[in-house]
């Protein structure tokens, strides 16, 4: 996994509420026992029309919210099957943070173990910053800083926002459990000593 200490960019809002994982991959694309090429399903019954053509009205096939790194959203985010490919169609389409009220909980475990951050902001603060964004059709930069923990608007608006410690210094070191694990190891032999 890449490290990430910091996400900058393009922040896309779609404040909907329960959007659970089989909204954001659909099973029939899950059929697969290859762990890519998700990206492209992300959201497709809201991303394409009936005839395969890209939806003009869903907000990511519009600029420059179709480049978004960090995805808006309402409660209840990621909610539903723990199907670990809805991180990952995320990741893969370029999201790295997602700032929501609140999460399904396995969802929100599976987003730090794919390299995206999963930021829990009360909605009266994520409709601020939607309205920047809205304000400059998209191109206020969003700033989540996993180090100094906090959410920038490009308005100047500040909002700390709190983070598991292992999690989190799983993402910034780019490193899984086993990874970290064995760069503990000296401290395990010495516990088991």
């Amino acid at each position: 996994m890449e490290a990430l200490r910091r996400v900058a960019g393009v922040a896309a809002p779609l404040l909907r509420i329960n959007i659970d994982t089989d909204q954001m991959i659909p099973t029939i694309f899950l059929g697969s026992t290859d762990a890519k090429g998700y990206g492209a399903h992300l959201f497709h019954w809201w991303r394409f029309l009936p005839d395969g053509r890209p939806n003009p009205d869903f907000i990511l096939n519009q600029h420059p919210f179709d480049r978004a790194q960090i995805l808006l959203a309402d409660r209840n985010f990621g909610c539903g099957s723990s199907r670990e490919r809805a991180p990952k169609a995320l990741r893969e389409f370029g999201f790295r943070a997602v700032i929501a009220p609140s999460f399904g909980g396995i969802f929100y475990n599976n987003c730090w173990r794919n390299g995206i951050v999963p930021v829990e902001l009360p909605i009266e603060h994520i409709r601020r910053i939607e309205d920047e964004v809205t304000k400059t059709q998209g191109e206020a930069t969003v700033t989540v800083d996993l180090e100094a923990l906090l959410v920038r608007s490009a308005g100047g608006l500040e909002f700390a926002f709190d983070a598991p410690t292992t999690l989190r210094d799983m993402l910034m070191q780019g490193v899984d459990e086993i990874a970290l694990t064995m760069s503990r190891g000296y401290q395990i032999e010495r516990f088991r000593t």
